[in-house]
């Protein structure tokens, strides 16, 4: 404890991007957080509701069911749904892009957690070789006997910004890797209404093929 308090009176300016990095981490966390919590919906029981509605052939009833899911999700599918019906032959082109801005919000500051977990390890080692730098300097002007455990102290307190640093780094690394699981299941969710959607127009395709081919006029025999 003694250490500790050693390193925060002596070592602030050198700590300091570290604390800086771990209030950034706790303040991503929370923010991502609620904004999955706010977002998680049943997309199993949503899929084969949609899945229904779509083979019956009621696109007014699938948008419904979208803009009641609400979320991120139901966005996606709501617009999916949306240029299924006014523009089929650009759907997968236009649906992947409302994907993407989709992920684009999935994904958003998560980068500053990939960049505090690179990072904290060095800012924690610039502190511990600062820390050292100076307790050699203390120790240049005192006597020997001093400088024994004088010295002790001051490498035992260096230490301590190169655990803070790790110790920023790791939680920034488990939260990251936490977060981005979350991202790349909605991405799959993403693929899964896209292949609901491109179902569903295959199958209005061929429906509008084989009514096409029973009203051709047939050609009577002898012409």
């Amino acid at each position: 404890m003694e250490l500790i308090q050693y390193a925060i009176i002596n070592d602030w300016a050198v700590l300091l991007p570290i604390v800086a990095c771990s209030i950034l981490t706790v303040a991503v966390a929370i923010e991502r957080k609620f904004f999955y919590d706010k977002n998680k919906r049943d997309v199993v029981q949503f899929i084969h509701r949609l899945q229904r509605e779509l083979q019956r052939g009621s696109l007014e009833n699938s948008q419904m069911l979208s803009a009641q899911l609400g979320g991120i999700i139901g966005e996606v599918s709501e617009e999916g749904i949306r240029v299924l019906a006014e523009q089929p032959d650009s759907f997968e082109r236009s649906y992947d892009i409302t994907a993407a801005l989709a992920s684009r919000k999935l994904e958003k500051n998560l980068p500053i957690l990939g960049t505090i977990a690179t990072i904290s390890p060095y800012l924690g080692l610039f502190g511990t070789v600062v820390r050292i730098l100076l307790t050699f300097g203390e120790m240049s002007k005192g006597s020997s006997q001093a400088g024994a455990s004088q010295i002790m102290f001051g490498i035992g307190s260096a230490l301590i910004a190169t655990a803070f640093g790790l110790g920023v780094a790791i939680v920034s690394v488990a939260l990251n890797n936490y977060f981005q699981s979350i991202v790349n299941r909605y991405e799959d969710d993403f693929q899964l209404l896209k292949l609901l959607f491109l179902s569903f127009a295959d199958d209005r395709e061929h429906m509008a093929t084989a009514g096409a081919a029973e009203r051709r006029p047939t050609r009577e025999p002898g012409y």
